[in-house]
């Protein structure tokens, strides 16, 4: 396997990457959405409305949890997940200035 050069790149376009690696999943998406609605969701929840095993849910959740746009908190043998909207706002604003410079840059070539 070769190595990756993300040394390269900037620690924005590293993060934004990520971000976009980590969302490029329909059920991660759905799963958001979930969460969005209910203000919160227990996994449980998660396993009956998107309809995958409990085992994929929760790598799901792992990787969503791994760059910090949701947090959980454990009541009881259940954890509760949520947005974590510092993250979440941090992420839009990256994207939105990223989205900005493109469009800024705006030069004609095809």
């Amino acid at each position: 396997m070769g190595v990756t050069k993300t040394d390269i790149y900037t620690s924005d376009l590293t993060e934004l990457a990520r971000l976009a690696k980590v969302l490029g999943h329909p059920a991660r998406v759905a799963i958001l959405d979930h969460i969005s609605k209910a203000e919160g969701c227990i996994c449980g929840d998660l396993v009956e409305e998107i309809g995958l095993a409990q085992a994929t849910i929760s790598q799901h959740l792992r990787e969503l949890k791994s760059i910090g746009i949701i947090k959980g908190n454990i009541e009881g043998t259940s954890v509760c997940y949520c947005i974590n909207y510092d993250v979440w706002n941090s992420y839009k604003d990256k994207f939105d200035d990223f989205f900005k410079l493109v469009i800024s840059r705006n030069k004609s070539c095809c």
